[in-house]
């Protein structure tokens, strides 16, 4: 079994940013020579999350709508309490959409839908730089 380490770096400007990584990530996968196994993706913190969704303007306005209707930035948070940095809301948010996917790799190449692309999306309140972490296994 082979395994293969690469990683991400993006810079963001917080608040429910979301970035198209799936060439990043097809890339890494293409280089790894890996034809059959997983690519796991994922971003260490608690304020930033990997998921898939259908990169077009309507759900990139409809995610950070639907997170703020769901955990809202003004309503009291315990963690702001205890660390006055403003961010319970991030911290809840990213807890509920994870901090990694796990992709099937088949004949080299991601098995994602015709729709289906892999975002990271940033949480926190303010400007972050992330690196994520994308281990490919298999043979």
């Amino acid at each position: 079994m082979a395994v293969h380490t690469d990683h991400i770096e993006i810079e963001t400007e917080g608040e429910v940013q979301i970035f198209d990584i799936t060439e990043d990530v097809e890339r890494i996968v293409g280089n790894s020579g890996i034809k059959e196994g997983i690519a796991l993706i994922f971003v260490p913190g608690s304020t930033g999350a990997i998921t898939t969704i259908e990169y077009e303007p309507g759900l990139l306005k409809d995610l950070p709508e639907a997170l703020e209707r769901l955990f809202p930035r003004d309503i009291v948070y315990e963690h702001h309490k205890r660390w006055h940095d403003g961010n319970g809301h991030s911290h809840v948010r990213a807890s509920f959409l994870k901090p990694d996917l796990c992709v099937p790799v088949d004949s080299g190449t991601l098995t994602l839908g015709t729709w289906q692309q892999i975002v990271f999306v940033e949480l926190d309140n303010k400007p972050r730089r992330r690196r994520i972490v994308v281990k490919v296994v298999g043979e």
